[in-house]
């Protein structure tokens, strides 16, 4: 379907982490041992601050000055070396919604600095996307659909008219939220956790094709 453009704008609105790169095992292990190192309570902390903005995580769960000064410069220092995999199919799906027309925004709850480290590393990404909207451009983390609302009315879509890719349920939670239709990415949950949280599912962008959306 190259160079037919819609009759209507679309806006494709993408997550970061788990739905362009493959990098939500990396930042669970790290957050995992953050956990362990702070003895936090929850076993399962790692996963609840999925999608959650740097800010609010340091707010919420480390109320101290130093540990968050500390926690930052780990945080940073960890994404400054780390490798950013894309997933396959992902350069592939983008150029082919440039080529029809739709526009193209990344939400992510990562902050200027970790985009600066993507970018350099993937000098490619970032002229595929019409707006970057990161953490530091919202005052609430996702499940608050206000990163997605951001996005559609800088790229001047209606979000009704907006795709959002998601994989953690905060931020499918955040797209629904917001009157976008859905597509849910199996990377970081099952199909099966995922089922009733998406207008679709897949497990890669392999399969997907525009008469699905």
């Amino acid at each position: 379907m190259n160079n037919i453009k819609p009759a209507t704008t679309r806006g494709a609105l993408f997550d970061l982490d788990g739905v362009l790169i493959n990098t939500e095992p990396l930042y669970t292990a790290f957050w995992e041992q953050v956990g362990h190192k702070y003895q936090l309570p929850s076993p399962t902390f790692a996963y609840d601050i999925k999608g959650t903005t740097l800010k609010d995580i340091l707010s919420r769960y480390f109320p101290d000055k130093a540990t968050q000064d500390d926690l930052v410069n780990m945080v940073h220092q960890f994404e400054d070396n780390i490798i950013y995999p894309v997933f396959d199919g992902v350069k592939e799906f983008l150029d082919s919604l440039q080529d029809a027309g739709w526009k193209i925004a990344i939400v992510t709850s990562s902050d200027n600095t970790k985009m600066e480290y993507l970018f350099n590393q993937l000098p490619w990404m970032k002229s595929r996307f019409d707006v970057i909207v990161t953490g530091s451009m919202v005052s609430r983390s996702k499940p608050d659909p206000e990163g997605y609302l951001t996005a559609a009315r800088l790229l001047g879509c209606s979000p009704e008219n907006c795709v959002v890719f998601e994989d953690s349920f905060q931020g499918l939670e955040a797209g629904r939220r917001a009157g976008a239709k859905v597509v849910a990415l199996a990377t970081t949950n099952s199909r099966e956790s995922l089922a009733g949280k998406a207008d679709l599912i897949i497990d890669s962008f392999q399969e997907l094709n525009f008469e699905m959306l």
